[in-house]
């Protein structure tokens, strides 16, 4: 028999999609990120007892409905890979991605972590999730032609970044300075500079990452 919570994710997606909400919308009305949505979806996140009310709400069906292995009769909706993707413009700063988490100590899983895909063709892959504000620790993964935004445009927000490069290489632009990162390699910097990524390879780059958004003083 099914656990029905690990078909809460794929339940919920079955039912939004049912009712013509889009994803943003749902975000949008319940104040939250649309990764976060997406995350609860995926079942890679679990929501509160809290959300889980207002999502049945928000979709006009009984809490329990959301937990049943069927819906009308329907098949349910796949687990899949392709979540919406989102823009980079939607976040002042990446430690804006998340929305905020309580816990003390985080364990994240290889292969259940929470992810955020732009499109840009950049991913975002949460290493840690705790309480701390204004900081934000994750593997980014560059595929060969992506960079920071669609726009193309330089990014500014506060804060510094500190970046390990693990595979592939990728082109960082900081103000007029212009470096190629590539394995073993890592770096620095303040955030407030206008600063850009690009893939001008033929290999996928992965990085760690670790943002700090706290304002200058």
């Amino acid at each position: 028999m099914r656990d029905p919570v690990a078909y809460l994710g794929p339940r919920l997606k079955e039912i939004r999609l049912k009712t013509g909400l889009s994803l943003r919308e749902v975000a949008r009305q319940l104040e939250v990120s649309p990764s976060f949505v997406s995350q609860i979806e995926n079942g890679k996140s679990q929501p509160s007892v809290a959300t889980l009310y207002a999502l049945a709400k928000l979709l006009s069906v009984p809490v329990d409905v959301l937990f049943e292995s069927q819906w009308g009769g329907s098949k349910p909706i796949a687990d899949t890979e392709d979540s919406e993707q989102v823009s980079r413009d939607n976040f002042d700063t990446p430690t804006d991605a998340w929305d905020e988490s309580k816990a003390r100590i985080s364990s994240v899983n290889p292969h259940n972590r929470s992810v955020i895909i732009m499109d840009s063709g950049v991913r975002w892959e949460r290493l840690a999730a705790t309480a701390e504000q204004g900081v934000n620790f994750m593997e980014i993964v560059y595929e060969p032609g992506s960079e920071s935004n669609s726009s193309g445009e330089m990014m500014i927000h506060s804060g510094y970044e500190y970046g390990y490069a693990l595979e592939g290489e990728v082109e960082v632009t900081i103000g007029d300075l212009v470096l190629t990162l590539s394995k073993g390699h890592s770096i620095g910097f303040d955030s407030s500079i206008p600063h850009m990524f690009r893939n001008n390879g033929l290999l996928p780059f992965h990085g760690i990452w670790f943002v700090n958004g706290a304002q200058n003083h």
